[in-house]
């Protein structure tokens, strides 16, 4: 009997052939779901975890070739094995060219289908591993896959180079679409343990009781649907990392078991008393201000001072407005190339729309931007139209940038100060007044004497 159970979805009509079917596999150790039509088999495939598919070409309702084209579109790199009379053996080469892994033929030898599903598995877990190898390798050594050469990125770099070759933990911060994910991906390449797993988990995406399986994993019977044991993140990177994204949404009792695996290297499963010890370097991002989350007692000091040793700040991107022609000229490239069009460049005033806006979303936003103009554009350049509106809105208020201007009062140059600044926070009044060093109530009044109301 296998120790993890792969899950295979047979599908035929036949109730008798696929009983027959049943038993063969699940002598195996496989698990098995059935399907007695290819429309069952559709709705099977896109909602369950499936990791084979032995699907019978002639059925009443959907037919195997339709439904092999269906799950094919939902799930493309999931094995299917057509199950063909001896007489159909045309029609299933035709479906290995659609696609299909292999076939087997009626009556079903039991010895030759066993075979041939653990070869589709393990060529699917071989594709597996080569895809998560080359994501590995795809980083560079050299942090280029991080783009900048402003100041801050600069800056940022010197630390990497030092940060990476520890093993000292490291907590990431910077706003939403700033690229940690990216930075903490760095750190581990660069590392001894760049050969090693690169685990992540998003903390914020789970609840709490999943967190923690999610983290520790669990044995069988642990709470209601843990049918067998499962290992645990930090089981999965141990001799590499673990990167914990959005830490500043975990719960203060998964905050105290980080806590001890931090300090003693070891943890127990869910349900478990087996003291389980792991060797793993933890890296740590969030966007929210865990300083003031310590002090409003809702995140752990200690864990703080442990996930802080050393800290990385990821500059938002209007801090760093240097590197915005040369990200926007990667993404053109890079979504030019997807929806295979010829685009030369930015057009001077759209380069100036992207220069003159606040990039709330930073880098993501930007990205997404990029790739929205070069499926609008028609010509060799994205022009200013192609960007969305609130840039465009932006760029038009900036007509008149903010600049020392020896003959001017100093009302007109408060004035142009206020306009100036309230284009580069995207018209957000509360940011402004801030940055100003003003009371929002104080910039109200100025925006009414000024006329920019």
């Amino acid at each position: 009997m296998k120790k993890n159970k792969a899950v295979i979805l047979v599908v035929d009509d036949d109730t008798t052939h696929r009983t027959m079917l049943k038993a063969h596999l699940g002598g195996e150790g496989y698990e098995i779901v059935e399907a007695d039509d290819g429309d069952v088999a559709i709705h099977l495939a896109r909602e369950r975890e499936i990791d084979l598919v032995l699907l019978d070409l002639k059925m009443k309702r959907v037919g195997g070739t339709e439904a092999l084209e269906a799950i094919q579109k939902a799930k493309p790199t999931l094995p299917i094995i057509i199950i063909t009379a001896f007489s159909s053996v045309e029609n299933a080469v035709e479906s290995m060219k659609k696609g299909a892994y292999d076939y087997v033929t009626k009556p079903v030898d039991a010895s030759e289908l066993a075979l041939t599903v653990e070869r589709a598995l393990s060529f699917e877990r071989l594709q597996q591993e080569n895809a998560a190898l080359k994501e590995r390798l795809g980083a560079k050594f050299d942090f280029g896959n991080i783009i900048g050469t402003s100041r801050p990125m600069r800056d940022l770099f010197e630390t990497l180079a030092l940060v990476a070759p520890s093993d000292a933990t490291v907590l990431i911060t910077g706003e939403s679409g700033t690229g940690k994910e990216l930075v903490a991906n760095a750190v581990h390449q660069n590392s001894p343990r760049g050969g090693g797993p690169f685990v992540k988990v998003n903390c914020a995406a789970l609840h709490e009781n999943l967190l923690e399986s999610e983290l520790f994993g669990h044995e069988k019977g642990a709470f209601t649907g843990a049918a067998e044991q499962r290992k645990g993140r930090f089981e999965l990177a141990h001799k590499g990392t673990l990167f914990l994204d959005e830490i500043g949404d975990m719960s203060p009792t998964t905050q105290a078991k980080i806590l001890r695996v931090l300090q003693e290297g070891e943890f127990e499963r869910l349900g478990g008393t087996k003291t389980i010890k792991v060797d793993v370097r933890l890296i740590a991002a969030t966007h929210k201000d865990l300083h003031q989350m310590v002090e409003e007692g809702s995140f752990r000091q200690d864990l703080f001072f442990r996930l802080s040793v050393v800290p990385l700040e990821i500059p938002p991107l209007r801090e760093r407005t240097d590197d915005i022609p040369t990200l926007a000229g990667h993404f053109l490239e890079k979504y030019s190339a997807k929806n295979r069009k010829d685009i030369r460049g930015l057009h001077p005033e759209a380069l100036d729309a992207l220069l003159a806006y606040a990039w709330p979303g930073n880098i993501r936003e930007l990205e997404n931007t990029m790739e929205r103009a070069v499926i609008l554009c028609l010509g060799e350049q994205i022009a200013l139209r192609e960007l969305p509106v609130l840039i465009r809105e932006v760029a038009g208020s900036t007509e008149r940038p903010f600049a020392l201007r020896p003959g001017h009062t100093l009302k007109e140059m408060e004035k142009d100060l206020i306009r100036a600044t309230l284009a580069q926070t995207n018209g957000n009044r509360s940011r402004a007044a801030e940055i100003l060093g003003i009371s929002r109530q104080t910039l109200q009044n100025k925006l009414r004497v000024y006329g920019l109301s």
